[in-house]
């Protein structure tokens, strides 16, 4: 069984940088693409970024520049580094894994990211 254990969450203060991870556990599987979702208080689910088995990158507008999505295939585990955050990047994040032969999506738990002075 394939499971998704998220890391690093916490509070930052404005302008301040806080890195988070997301470990797949398991065997016998290869990792498509992975990425990361947050969800901010009374809104949906929105997409930060993605990251495909090459380690090409794609993130939300609201992100570009100063988040970066990076992954160790050896260690299947996906990192997001946030810099420069803002009050509105408070959310609970969200890592996902596109497992080749799985039918659907794994999510991560979840972890707050609390923006604030």
């Amino acid at each position: 069984q394939v499971q998704l254990v998220e890391f690093g969450g916490g509070l930052v203060q404005p302008g301040g940088s806080l890195r988070l991870s997301c470990a797949a556990s398991g065997s016998g599987f290869s990792i498509y693409a992975m990425g990361w979702y947050r969800q901010a208080p009374g809104k949906q689910r929105e997409l930060v970024g993605t990251i495909g088995s090459g380690g090409g990158a794609n993130y939300a507008d609201a992100v570009q520049g100063r988040f970066a999505i990076s992954r160790d295939n050896a260690k299947n585990t996906v990192y997001l580094q946030m810099n420069s955050l803002k009050p509105e990047d408070t959310a609970v994040y969200y890592c996902y894994a596109v497992i080749y032969g799985f039918t659907s999506t794994l999510w991560g738990q979840g972890t707050q990211v609390t923006v604030s002075s």
